[in-house]
């Protein structure tokens, strides 16, 4: 290639792009074809050179980043995206398919990563700060046009001028363009692929910038200086090996500053004294949705998808983009007739025509589809920009990619498990009755532990049971940045999570805290860790003496209980340390409810609710278990041991106490009351005793209403339909109220009867307005109608018992269950 081969001037060939453009990767694809150059030179970190070769591997499939990190500190990291329409990506490839040398020339990520090491998080470290200064990953990147114009919102220097613009913007406006995008696709990516001179548009493109850059002067951050002073020294050194047969693929704003003559010592005095810390690069997967976030890349493009399409369409790319969101229709069941392709094609090249472009653009392809195909609703075309414009592609590394060892170990599990990460979320449903599913769910709660936010639980629908588990997965590429940090806790996950769950024990701010942590241990079955988790545990509850905390304790750790039936760990040290914190809360419960003010007893409610929830499934666990539902064939987990199997009769002992002592708030008396009533340890008649004797002319209103509050708030409608003795007794006190104490009352009980389901209000209503009383209970509003009676139908309910069974997926329950399962049927 000599200096004025290809209708170029001499000296090295700088391929001004802008990054993730399809126009542009194709114009560098058919520049480098027509100079043939020596070396190829690419705007990313130097220490990435040994990672080029891997892009030619037969399994990497972008998009894909590369991840930089600081091995002492692997948070702090920048990530270098590139996806199959990135020019420097094409350039990649251009030179592994020519066995030609490809180097990385921008400055190097141990200074980049240093940089900004004492800023405030969600500064620079990589080569633009993308637009959301909250950014947890900071990634490295912008697009070429648009670079170090766009403004920095955490860069904490205020003496640094404001002058920062956009190139695009004073590009497009020039040309008569109200829209940057629109102008770049129309000048660049719609330009036809038969164009003669392939290094026209890079010339044209450099004087533009080198128009701007004397308008505006650098216009960029202090360090886009250095990085330009160190991508010169790189191109000197390629050219005195290759002497001018060297191609530069970089941001087209950084090529006047490419082609501009500086003294070597100059360069060099700028790169004087930089900060350096040690790094390690590697290939990870990236994704077109993480492209397309501007809070994750400050190259972000809003349509990936529609690049990619642009890209790899070898002809009539409208044509095949309609072909491609009929069929999407097609899949989500929505009529889309080849017609309808025809008309949606023709009404974007008619629009493109009206609008004076030259091709139709994504603008026009939208609202062809969405005139012709979605009959003028957004709301179909929001999938078409979810699934095609954006998209869901997930790219793939090789395995023989450099990764820290706690990463090699995660995907031997993933593959293990057949459990293969994806860009789209998903939902995976567990049975942990099966081995698999069981490993999997292990490997989910122990990534949870460590923060790698892969999956998240989600009720599980059908079943109640403990063996069913509901996750909701979705793999984002910064997960890689989280197993890169929890790499420091061990090589592997059960040994990382094992490590990173004893730290949290040891550094645990509160009892609540410790008995999460048990928990997730249990639930990840880490048996090296419980010990040191238990004996925190068990250390914690003596020493605390808040009831509220032992409260918020006793669920979680109760809960765990329950997973020693289908997970088969042994829970005997917990359910000690859960009975004993359940006899200190019964102790403790009653003197820490008097004398509270509204918001701290709707606090303590709440307590109770919980406390009240767990010794129900503590009482069951000291029992026999046969209506549990732990897996066939495995045995109940351990129950309290002797000494604590009435713990449900002292409970009803305190409710009892608080729902008689006047010193008690009136919400929490409320409370018991409905308690014990739901438990049966009071009957109707003694229920509607209580309440008359509260809601009696004696009781200040605002009591009254507490006391109401919390016995028929969440969820206690259906007491007042099914028992109008109750709803008379609280329509006769509502209407009692004075008129001065009606308005300190009305929020309450707003806030109590807005809870209840519409069906449960409306039919309240209808009640109020025939007045509750004249008839007693359902019994005798039903009586006379065919399959209601006044008593139990013991025959009719036997005969929902195997109903009950197989929606609980209990078809294994021995048949000593089947009168409990009445008592659930009545």
């Amino acid at each position: 290639m000599t200096g004025t081969e290809g209708g170029r001037g001499a000296g090295p060939l700088l391929l001004g792009v802008r990054h993730h453009g399809p126009g542009s990767a194709r114009a560098v694809r058919a520049a480098l074809d027509a100079a043939q150059p020596r070396v190829v030179l690419i705007e990313g970190p130097p220490e990435a050179d040994a990672l080029i070769p891997l892009a030619a591997d037969e399994d990497m499939r972008p998009p894909v980043a590369l991840l930089g990190h600081a091995v002492d500190e692997p948070g702090r990291s920048a990530f270098w995206p590139l996806a199959e329409f990135s020019p420097e990506w094409v350039a990649i490839r251009w030179a592994l398919d020519h066995e030609v040398p490809a180097r990385f020339i921008d400055l190097p990520a141990t200074h980049t990563l240093a940089w900004g090491k004492d800023d405030a998080e969600g500064e620079l470290t990589g080569e633009e700060q993308p637009p959301d200064p909250t950014a947890e990953t900071p990634t490295a990147g912008t697009p070429s046009g648009e670079s170090p114009s766009d403004p920095d919102p955490s860069d904490p220097d205020p003496s640094v001028p404001d002058i920062r613009v956009d190139p695009l913007a004073v590009l497009a406006e020039a040309a008569g363009y109200d829209d940057p995008e629109r102008w770049w696709e129309d000048v660049v990516e719609h330009r036809g692929a038969g164009e003669r001179d392939a290094f026209a548009p890079f010339t044209a493109l450099e004087e533009a910038m080198g128009a701007l850059r004397e308008t505006y002067g650098f216009g960029g951050h202090e360090r886009d200086l250095v990085r330009e002073a160190y991508m010169r020294l790189q191109v000197r050194a390629a050219q005195r090996e290759f002497e001018d047969d060297v191609a530069v693929v970089c941001g087209a704003w950084h090529v006047p500053a490419l082609r501009q003559k500086t003294a070597v010592a100059a360069d060099r005095a700028l790169l004087k004294g930089l900060p350096k810390v040690k790094v390690d690069l590697t290939w990870v997967p990236w994704t077109h949705r993480r492209l397309s976030r501007a809070s994750g890349y400050g190259a972000g493009i809003d349509s990936p998808g529609w690049y990619g399409h642009l890209f790899g369409a070898p002809d009539r790319p409208v044509e095949r983009w309609m072909t491609k969101v009929a069929g999407l229709f097609r899949e989500e069941d929505r009529i889309v007739s080849p017609a309808h392709v025809i008309e949606a094609v023709r009404l974007a090249e008619t629009l493109a025509v009206m609008r004076g472009r030259p091709l139709p653009g994504l603008g026009e392809a939208t609202d062809a589809v969405r005139a012709v195909m979605c009959e003028g609703s957004d709301v179909p075309l929001a999938l078409v920009h979810d699934r095609l414009v954006v998209g869901d592609v997930l790219g793939e590394v090789p395995p023989g990619a450099p990764a820290v060892p706690l990463q090699r170990d995660l995907d031997r599990s993933q593959r293990r498990l057949r459990i293969k990460p994806e860009a789209l979320e998903r939902e995976l449903e567990l049975d942990l009755r099966k081995e698999t599913d069981a490993g999997r769910s292990r490997l989910l709660h122990r990534l949870r532990l460590l923060g790698i936010e892969w999956g998240e639980p989600a009720a599980s629908r059908g079943s109640t049971g403990t063996f069913r588990e509901t996750w909701r997965l979705r793999w984002e590429p910064e997960l890689a940045v989280r197993v890169a940090e929890a790499g420091v806790w061990g090589t592997t996950v059960l040994a990382a999570a094992t490590a990173k769950a004893e730290a949290d024990a040891v550094g645990a701010q509160s009892l609540a805290d410790v008995t999460a942590l048990a928990e997730h241990c249990l639930l990840a079955e880490l048996p090296d860790a419980l010990p040191v988790v238990m004996k925190v545990l068990a250390d914690r509850a003596a020493l605390d003496t808040d009831v509220g905390h032992l409260a918020q304790a006793l669920p979680a750790l109760v809960r765990s209980l329950r997973y020693g039936d289908v997970r088969g760990t042994d829970t005997g040290a917990l359910t000690e340390v859960a009975a004993g914190l359940a006899e200190r809360v019964f102790v403790g419960l009653p003197p820490a409810c008097a004398a509270l003010d509204a918001d701290a007893a709707e606090e303590m409610r709440r307590h109770v609710d919980a406390v009240h929830g767990a010794v129900a499934l503590l009482g069951d666990a000291s029992g026999t278990g046969h209506g549990d539902t732990s897996a066939p064939g495995q045995s109940d987990g351990p129950g309290p041991g002797p000494g604590h199997g009435d713990l449900r009769v002292r409970w009803r002992a305190v409710l009892r106490t608080l729902s008689a002592r006047d010193t008690i708030p009136g919400v929490i008396r409320g409370r018991a009351v409905r308690l014990l009533l739901d438990e049966g340890e009071l009957g109707p008649d003694e229920a509607a005793r209580l309440m008359g004797l509260v809601l009696s002319p004696g009781t200040p209103p605002a009591d009254a209403a507490a006391w109401i509050e919390g016995f028929v708030g969440g969820g206690g409608g259906l007491l007042l339909v099914h028992d109008e003795r109750l709803l008379g007794l609280v329509d006769a006190w509502l209407t009692g109220v004075p008129a001065e104490a009606f308005t300190d009352v009305l929020p309450l009980l707003r806030r109590t009867f807005s809870s209840y389901e519409p069906g449960v209000r409306r039919t309240l209503g209808e009640l109020v307005r025939r007045g509750p009383g004249k008839q007693v209970g359902t019994a005798a509003t039903a009586a006379g109608i065919p399959g209601f009676g006044t008593e139990l139908d013991a025959g009719r309910a036997d005969a929902v018992v195997p109903v009950l069974r197989l929606l609980l997926g209990l078809d294994d329950v021995l048949n000593n269950g089947d009168n409990e399962l009445v008592g659930v049927a009545g």
